[in-house]
């Protein structure tokens, strides 16, 4: 498997018990995990309730931080989703994904990233907010960032970081679990903190639906990186039916913008973000940051 993580030499740490009289060596998880089962039933038809994912996931810490207790994680992964008014989503997102991630022995947090107000939504701004914000908690070297809507269909869809960028909403049921198009670079994406560094992270410029994600991909490429994927079958996922959520409509400006991502992508992203924090909240399940992205453009004329 052609991860970052199987390119260095396995680790161990020896860690003391209670009592001091004991040491036990940890090594490095196994790559695979052994306690991954494959293809998952998910369905969205039976509501969850956030106390029954708390009840089923105990060894969750506050803020919807886990690593597992026997062996070290191979990477620290930082699981960002952009967030207005999508509850229903989340309660379903958590009770799906908290168990994947712990049977991939992942050393994981969930940061949920909701925009402050009713303004246009900008998914990709809260993106670069949640890589900023979660970075100054822990060293991730890992981030996934992923729509609240998407749950994967098999926990061999390894919720990591790659050589390359990875795009993990592969075959989506809504595509008839084809892609649209081969560049897309959408709903679930993992990229390493270098490879979001390098392409100086989202733009913060598009407001309303569409574009961000193809934006990203451009900048892959662009960097001179490719967009690795896991096969089709692994990479199913179900995506939950809505409709657009208000002051999120079409932006007209994308295919515009996206011609230009290889000028202004230097100049539009990590390096020229701008906005502030209205509430940090420690949950159970995950980690609220509530963040003011400030105007669109046409608020400023």
């Amino acid at each position: 498997m052609n991860t970052n993580s199987s390119l260095r030499p396995r680790l161990s740490i020896t860690v003391s018990t209670e009592n001091n009289r004991d040491r036990l060596v940890k090594e490095e998880c196994t790559d695979p995990s052994p306690l991954l089962e494959g293809p998952i039933t998910i369905e969205f038809s039976t509501p969850v309730s956030l106390l029954s994912v708390r009840k089923e996931n105990p060894h969750l810490k506050k803020g919807g931080r886990y690593k597992p207790d026997d062996c070290i994680a191979l990477q620290k992964v930082a699981v960002i989703i952009p967030f207005r008014n999508r509850e229903r989503h989340l309660k379903f997102w958590l009770h799906y994904l908290h168990p994947l991630l712990q049977r991939q022995q992942q050393d994981y947090a969930v940061y949920v990233i909701m925009q402050d107000g009713d303004e246009t939504f900008n998914k990709a701004k809260l993106m670069n907010i949640g890589f900023t914000e979660a970075l100054k908690e822990y060293d991730y070297n890992c981030f996934v960032f992923s729509d609240v809507d998407i749950v994967p269909m098999d926990d061999r869809n390894l919720y990591r970081c790659f050589s390359q960028p990875r795009h993990l909403a592969v075959s989506l049921d809504k595509f008839g679990f084809e892609l649209p198009y081969s560049w897309i670079f959408g709903g679930v994406t993992s990229l390493s903190k270098e490879q979001m560094l390098k392409i100086n992270g989202f733009s913060n410029t598009y407001w309303g639906w569409g574009g961000e994600d193809d934006d990203i991909s451009h900048r892959v490429t662009n960097k001179g990186m490719k967009i690795s994927r896991p096969d089709k079958l692994i990479g199913k996922c179900r995506m939950i039916t809505h409709t657009r959520d208000e002051n999120n409509d079409v932006n007209p400006r994308r295919y515009d913008k996206m011609s230009r991502t290889p000028t202004t992508m230097d100049e539009d992203g990590l390096n020229s973000l701008e906005y502030e924090i209205v509430a940090v909240e420690k949950h159970a399940l995950f980690t609220k940051i509530t963040a003011d992205v400030g105007d669109p453009p046409n608020k400023k004329n």
